[in-house]
């Protein structure tokens, strides 16, 4: 049986905001961080618990009289417990930093409690705070850290990060002809970020993201000075690792996917029509059926167009079966990347924690 997950949340810049004075002594200087509340209650209704684990520098002195500090912490609470968000403990160090008690944080003189108590999956736990002391607060309680704030992480990132299990990769390709580096979360949709230098094929790139449901983010640098072939193989290449590493053991997936239309597997754009099936076999297969009208359309030749998504499943593991048929060249090229999207987008969608093989494996 798991244990209790904990969320181990800093207050002043995390849970409310924190005044220029860095001390939240009237009401007038009470308000909530954006997007707060529904995350907690996400996490909330994950299973997580919360603790409230605060440094209130100099509380109780006359630089911060008590009475100052119980005001809002109070009208706080009541509005956390109004909307269902119940703390377990609430841990506040009085302290000055130059006194370097055990019991300020990143010291977890206040947590040993935690640390001692078996049924606390800390593994799983997390700690979430504005400041660099929080993440080192995490790392001595062994549980993950999130740093909220601009350049950092959203309250709603971050409860993505936690109650979604998200499958993410990052993936950097380095050859003497490129320098790739692609981002994906095959949980969450997001407009997609590509910039190949080559604008036709950012676009087609962009249909993978935007049709397959997942966030996609994609730079290269290559030798477009030769031609795009570098370019758009290492491109296929190092989308293929990352859709492979992001989709981990593969337990859950549905596996198989296509680009169903109605009563064919097909999809449309204008008059062109164009299929693909895919299955998350782990065995690398490709085949393509379809003549392009013409060699190239918008400075990409259309015999890479096969070969990148040879090179996307030679590295992902997949069996990709692919067709096309029409006569508008653009048409052609855009309706495969899509139909190779859909076919995705239904593949890698998640439907249990099953694992699809009589094998035991994928």
């Amino acid at each position: 049986m798991s244990g209790t997950r904990i969320a181990f949340l800093d207050r002043d810049g995390t849970l409310i905001e924190e005044p220029a004075d860095f001390q939240i002594d009237s009401y007038a200087k009470l308000r909530f961080v954006e997007g707060m509340v529904p995350a907690l209650l996400k996490l909330r209704d994950a299973g997580f618990e919360f603790v409230m684990v605060t440094n209130q520098d100099g509380l109780g002195t006359d630089s911060f009289p008590r009475e100052t500090f119980e005001g809002p912490q109070a009208l706080l609470m009541q509005l956390l417990e109004s909307q269902g968000i119940r703390f377990r403990e609430v841990l506040v160090d009085e302290s000055f930093e130059h006194e370097n008690k055990p019991t300020r944080k990143p010291g977890v003189g206040m947590l040993m409690h935690y640390l001692r108590d078996r049924s606390i999956d800390l593994a799983n736990s997390a700690v979430v705070g504005d400041r660099e002391t929080d993440l080192q607060l995490a790392r001595n309680l062994g549980c993950r850290g999130f740093r909220l704030g601009p350049g950092f992480e959203t309250w709603a990132s971050i409860a993505h990060a936690l109650v979604d299990a998200p499958r993410t990769a990052v993936v950097e390709r380095k050859t003497k002809e490129t320098r790739v580096r692609v981002s994906v979360d095959l949980d969450r949709a997001s407009d997609p970020r590509v910039r190949t230098g080559h604008g036709f094929f950012d676009h087609m790139l962009e249909q993978l993201g935007k049709h397959g449901g997942f966030a996609l983010e994609l730079e290269c640098a290559g030798d477009l000075h030769i031609d795009e072939h570098h370019t758009v193989e290492d491109c296929g290449l190092a989308l293929g690792q990352a859709l492979r590493q992001a989709l981990g053991d593969k337990r859950g997936v549905a596996r198989y996917g296509d680009s169903v239309g109605r009563g064919a597997i097909t999809l449309p754009m204008d008059e062109t029509l164009a299929g693909a099936a895919v299955d998350l076999s782990g065995r690398p297969y490709f085949v393509f059926e379809g003549q392009f009208s013409r060699p190239d359309v918008g400075g990409l030749s259309t015999e890479l167009v096969p070969h990148f998504f040879r090179s996307l499943s030679d590295e992902a593991g997949l069996s990709l079966h692919l067709r096309v048929q029409g006569d508008n060249t653009h048409h052609q090229v855009e309706a495969c990347f899509k139909a190779v999207a859909r076919a995705l987008r239904k593949a890698i969608r998640r439907q249990g924690n099953d694992l699809p093989s009589t094998k035991g494996t994928l």
